[in-house]
């Protein structure tokens, strides 16, 4: 076949997908994953539940999150991404919608449960299966990038949206939300392109061979991927990692109302947020130089450290001080689960076994929330934030015993 050289474009369309999966990320964070600390302190606030009742219906959101992205990876692995994100985006609305009228608890959880489906069509299962597919040599960067998003979400969306409520109440500001949800996710997904083959490049910008684009993604297949020892161990290390990570969120607003007052219970949550966009800049740059195994299971030891030190925060500087690390780790964290992933097994079969490991790793995402809500209310934010600790720990040595990323990738033919 006659082949014809085709100069890479100057402008990378790339970069174009990174910014709205950046923009995408920061909805769907900022009104759904940081924005569940918010709903928690007013459904407490304003309703009268139980701080263990609304952890549950959170619990509920995460399990549903994941069971949806299992099923919603199926069709984006082989087909285009965008009609499932505007659908999202609508469903979302729908939610939110929902739980403005949320007045008994049983209303609740089927409400959360229609938000969950939204938040994963909008979040990161098609986000980061994007940005893997246009980025093969800069993936660490254009992650970080995109995933920095989320906690961009947390710092802007969040904190506007605490204080209307705090001003208006949670049934004055849901129908906002759901308008924000749908219109800004419906204003980017044009831009969220399958593949880089679909608008005629290569993945990183790189000039392509042939007007065909024919080459194929490298990478394990997912039978033998999923039953690696690498896999199984990373993804049960990211159930305690993620247990502890969730449960320490979802609760950081009412610590900080119940140990200081309720404006630090929010500023933590932004301070977090913070935190977390600048450690996960810095670690897109400086990841790749790293081994990613070791890289991850120290982030995690750093977690367990600073949600002790949020057990026993008792003023708002230390308090924030912790925040501050915690931050740090959460949004390296984050990032490095689906890098990792990528990274290890190739993108031959990336959404397939992310969807996998979103799901397992679900069941500590909802039970995070929920152990840590009723921990509260049996003995203290003390005895609760110890124990997320002692997960991130658990979660460390979890990894460590996975084995290192460049003998998983040698011993399944993954190009690093």
């Amino acid at each position: 076949m006659t082949t014809v050289a085709v100069p890479a474009k100057r402008v990378f369309p790339g970069w174009i997908v990174v910014g709205a999966t950046f923009i995408l990320l920061l909805v769907s964070s900022g009104l759904g994953f940081y924005g569940l600390a918010i709903y928690l302190r007013a459904l407490v606030d304003e309703r009268g539940f139980s701080t263990t009742s609304v952890s549950l219906a959170t619990s509920l959101f995460f399990i549903t999150g994941g069971v949806a992205g299992r099923f919603l990876a199926r069709f984006i692995a082989n087909h285009d991404p965008r009609p499932i994100v505007v659908a999202g985006a609508l469903v979302a609305g729908v939610g939110m919608l929902g739980l403005g009228r949320v007045h008994a608890l049983w209303q609740l959880y089927p409400v959360y449960v229609v938000l969950a489906v939204g938040w994963a069509a909008t979040g990161l299962v098609p986000a980061t299966t994007l940005v893997t597919r246009w980025f093969h040599r800069r993936r660490s960067l254009a992650l970080s990038i995109s995933s920095t998003g989320l906690s961009v979400g947390g710092l802007t969306l969040t904190k506007l949206l605490a204080g209307r409520i705090d001003q208006h109440g949670l049934a004055d500001t849901a129908p906002l939300i759901a308008l924000v949800w749908v219109v800004v996710v419906g204003a980017i997904a044009w831009f969220l392109w399958p593949t880089p083959a679909s608008r005629g490049v290569a993945p990183d910008g790189d000039a392509v061979s042939s007007l065909t684009i024919a080459a194929a993604a490298h990478g394990a297949t997912y039978e033998e991927a999923r039953h690696s020892r690498f896999f199984v161990a990373f993804t049960l290390g990211y159930v305690a990692i993620m247990a502890a990570q969730v449960g320490g969120i979802a609760q950081l607003a009412k610590l900080g109302q119940e140990r200081v007052d309720k404006p630090t219970g929010a500023l933590a949550v932004s301070v977090l947020a913070l935190a977390s966009v600048c450690a996960r800049l810095l670690a897109g740059v400086i990841a790749p130089k790293l081994p990613l195994g070791t890289f991850t299971a120290a982030l995690c030891a750093g977690q367990g450290v600073a949600l002790i030190g949020l057990a026993h925060a008792g003023g708002k500087a230390a308090l924030l001080a912790w925040t501050v690390l915690f931050g740090a780790t959460v949004g390296n964290l984050l990032m490095l689960q689906p890098l990792v992933i990528a990274e290890t097994f190739g993108v031959r079969e990336y959404a397939r076994l992310y969807s996998v490991n979103q799901l397992v790793v679900s069941i500590g995402v909802a039970a995070g929330p929920f152990l840590t809500g009723w921990l509260r209310d049996q003995s203290g934010y003390e005895l609760s934030y110890w124990v997320a600790g002692v997960l991130s720990f658990t979660g460390a040595v979890a990894l460590v015993a996975a084995g290192g990323v460049a003998q998983t990738q040698k011993a399944f033919g993954v190009t690093a």
